[in-house]
């Protein structure tokens, strides 16, 4: 799996529930939806650029962090806090992949305060009948690619979403049996912490 296609995939926040009715929701209701999230943990379903599965365990405490644990046997870790997002590789005998979080779409979700309707963020906006679909970049800087959000209304839920990153390359992560509120340990989230135990 692509080490930067991994890093660029890990950017769900959600909580996946019931079906919904069909309804188109506004950027303000999704903005409100991703700011009252605090926090989140279950699974997910990744479908990479080169259409093989990943599939693990997601745990988000916003603002800024998110976890992402991938099973056997790519057995990866992604992490996101302090401003930077590593890429841990198990099979790798070199250190954590690290990149600044503004940099990917990531940011885009993790913010604390999301605003869709600021100028140039939103690129897309389009309802199907049974869900509405949201296409939003960094306004500043379109270059780092963009998130494909995917959501149901009644209750507003954020279902799946697909990755575009810097060179094109998609990612699609289905969110699965994830569960809103609970308490989450920041160390979760402590890259340098992670290192030490890895001994890089």
């Amino acid at each position: 799996m692509n080490r930067r296609t991994l890093l660029l995939s890990a950017a769900a926040l959600a909580v996946a529930g019931g079906a919904a009715q069909a309804q188109e929701l506004s950027l303000n209701e999704v903005s409100a939806y991703l700011n009252q999230l605090q926090t989140a943990q279950g699974g997910f379903t990744q479908i990479n650029g080169d259409g093989t599965l990943s599939t693990g365990q997601i745990y988000i405490k916003r603002p800024g962090r998110i976890r992402f644990e991938y099973n056997a046997p790519d057995n990866s870790l992604v992490m996101a806090g302090g401003g930077q997002v590593a890429v841990f590789d198990p099979k790798s005998n070199t250190p954590a992949d690290r990149y600044p979080l503004n940099q990917t779409p990531l940011n885009i979700i993790l913010e604390r305060n999301v605003n869709l309707g600021q100028a140039r963020m939103v690129t897309g906006h389009t309802s199907d009948g049974t869900k509405t679909t949201i296409t939003a970049q960094d306004p500043a800087h379109p270059e780092y690619g963009n998130i494909q959000m995917v959501f149901t209304a009644n209750p507003v839920e954020l279902r799946q979403w697909i990755v575009t990153d810097d060179v094109g390359e998609q990612t699609t992560v289905v969110l699965n049996d994830l569960v809103k509120g609970g308490n989450i340990g920041d160390a979760q989230f402590n890259i340098e912490a992670e290192m030490r135990r890895r001994g890089q």
